[in-house]
């Protein structure tokens, strides 16, 4: 039997969880909308309400009690539990839903969103928000129902279902080649090499493949993600390795041309990632389907 007696109010459930997360009474008054004091005000309810201190304040700064520490990590599964069931009841209503998906930002912007108008159309009633995520994260700590990941298929607590391989080609700007006269692959030992650095050694693999003395494939300047490599090729900065899927607008318009189709495969791939948990979820099996769909018509279709 539920003890009514034992239940704080939710707002003081989300203010104290909000500002466990982020170690942060202002960073949560940010992320719930509300002032500091509120958030404060909140807090000090939920404590009074236990009988025991759950942070510490050491100057502008909250630090977790242990008590407060424990209680954080349990009300945290409480809230993604309460988040889940609603959801999963709004997917078996039959008037759509909501569906969270966690991508990687250029696969987003450059194959994902200009394709999700075709899931609309099919799903009209349903809701999907996209965010950007670079790292795994735990399902459990996140609102998401799903994710597209690059890397191996290992996700703990998920399910990964395989998309598709990259094919990966040197390109440059048409007039970055003609000043440095780029005909071989060789000839890009002596060029600016534009580097990711979540893949530090791509071009060292590549140099490889084309049978090319890699001694210089690690310098060059470093960019966090594709789109900015690819920008960075189009304006002239130097000679990238990039997706051939991910650029295919750039090389349509003459914004990029390719080096060589000598095209590295890397042994990672693309997959969609969801929790164990929503497997059965009929939003994430729907998902899932389509995309799945999408992924095998080829990188570059759709």
């Amino acid at each position: 039997m539920l003890q009514k007696s034992f239940l704080p109010p939710m707002a003081d459930l989300l203010a104290f969880e909000t500002a466990a997360r982020h170690t942060s009474i202002s960073r949560a008054a940010a992320e719930l909308h509300l002032t500091q004091s509120a958030v404060s005000r909140q807090v000090r309810q939920l404590e009074a309400h236990l009988g025991m201190a759950l942070f510490h304040r050491v100057r502008q700064r909250v630090v977790l009690t242990d008590a407060g520490r424990v209680y954080a990590a349990e009300l945290r599964g409480a809230l993604q539990q309460l988040s889940g069931a609603t959801q999963k009841i709004m997917a078996f209503s039959g008037a759509g839903g909501l569906l969270n998906l966690a991508v990687l930002p250029t696969l987003g912007t450059r194959w994902l969103i200009p394709r999700l108008g075709d899931f609309a159309a099919r799903h009209p009633q349903v809701t999907l928000n996209v965010a950007a995520r670079t790292e795994p994260f735990d399902f459990a700590l996140e609102p998401f129902d799903a994710a597209i990941h690059y890397g191996a298929p290992h996700w703990a607590g998920a399910v990964c279902a395989y998309l598709m391989h990259e094919q990966v080609v040197p390109v440059c700007s048409p007039s970055y080649q003609a000043l440095h006269g780029l005909r071989t692959p060789k000839d890009l030992g002596a060029v600016l090499l534009l580097q990711q650095s979540t893949r530090p050694t791509q071009w060292s693999d590549w140099f490889q493949l084309v049978g090319v003395d890699p001694v210089h494939a690690l310098r060059g300047p470093r960019f966090e993600q594709f789109a900015m490599i690819a920008q960075a090729a189009v304006s002239g900065l130097g000679a990238a390795l990039l997706p051939r899927f991910l650029v295919q607008a750039e090389l349509a318009s003459g914004a990029l041309v390719v080096l060589s189709d000598q095209a590295l495969t890397p042994s990672d791939a693309y997959y969609l990632v969801y929790p164990e948990s929503r497997a059965q979820a009929p939003l994430v099996q729907a998902f899932r389907d389509w995309l799945l769909a999408q992924a095998a018509q080829g990188p570059g279709q759709g």
